[in-house]
C-alpha cells in the first residue's frame, strides 16, 4: 500500500526485457530484495539493489495496462516506497494497481498553480467525484472537476517541480488509479 506522496523523481536507467533498472537515491536508502516500490503509481517488486539503483521485474500484463510499456532510459519517473505502520497517510489509500491509462489533454497555468485536464478511459468516470481523490502517475491528487470523458486537477508549484506531471506535456500518457473504496462500494451495492 502507498499514500500517493511521491518521495522522489527517479530515472529509468535501463530496460532489458521484463527488467527495469531505475535510479533513486532516497528509495534505495533502505531497499532490499522483495520490497515494493511504486514506479509512476505501479507497485513493483524489487529484485536487486546496487548503490543508488534498483531493479524490478515487470510482467507483460503490467507493460500492456500501464504507461510503463513505453518508458525508456533517461525518462523521469515518480518513486514511492510502500507505507509502514509508522508512516503518515498524507495522501490517500493507494494500492499501486493501475485502473487505466489517461492522456494529458491540456495544461493551463493559473496564479501560481497549473490546471491539468486528463482524458479518461471509458468506464472510469463513475469512480471519480469532484473534490475526491485520484492517483495520477502515483501522485495523490484532488479532483477539481469531472465529466464523462475526463477530469481536471490543479497542481501546486511543488508538485510541478518534484513529479513527472511538471515535465510531461499535452499528449503524454499517465497511469490512473481510482479510489479503491469506490470500487468496493460499487461491488457491494450491486450484490444488494
Amino acid at each position: 500500500m502507498f499514500t500517493g506522496i511521491v518521495e522522489e523523481l527517479g530515472e529509468v536507467v535501463a530496460r532489458e526485457g521484463e527488467l527495469l533498472t531505475l535510479r533513486g537515491h532516497v528509495v534505495t536508502g533502505d531497499a532490499k530484495h522483495g520490497d515494493s516500490i511504486a514506479v509512476n503509481g505501479v507497485c513493483l517488486t524489487v529484485v536487486g539493489v546496487e548503490s543508488d539503483t534498483f531493479t524490478v521485474e515487470v510482467m507483460k500484463e503490467t507493460f500492456d495496462r500501464s504507461s510503463l510499456g513505453s518508458v525508456a532510459p533517461g525518462e523521469k519517473v515518480n518513486l514511492e516506497r510502500a507505507v509502514t505502520a509508522a508512516t503518515r497517510l498524507g495522501g490517500h489509500i493507494v494500492q499501486g494497481h493501475v485502473d487505466g491509462v489517461g492522456v494529458i489533454d491540456s495544461k493551463a497555468p493559473g496564479g501560481g498553480w497549473e490546471d491539468v485536464r486528463i482524458t479518461l478511459p471509458s468506464g472510469l468516470d463513475r469512480y471519480i467525484v469532484e473534490k475526491g481523490s485520484i492517483t495520477v502517475d502515483g501522485i495523490s491528487l484532488t479532483v477539481v472537476a469531472v465529466d464523462e470523458t475526463g477530469f481536471t486537477v490543479s497542481l501546486i508549484p511543488t508538485t510541478l517541480e518534484l513529479t513527472t506531471l511538471g515535465h510531461k506535456g499535452v499528449g503524454a500518457l499517465v497511469n490512473l488509479e481510482v479510489d479503491v473504496i469506490a470500487k468496493y462500494v460499487e461491488k457491494l451495492v450491486k450484490r444488494a
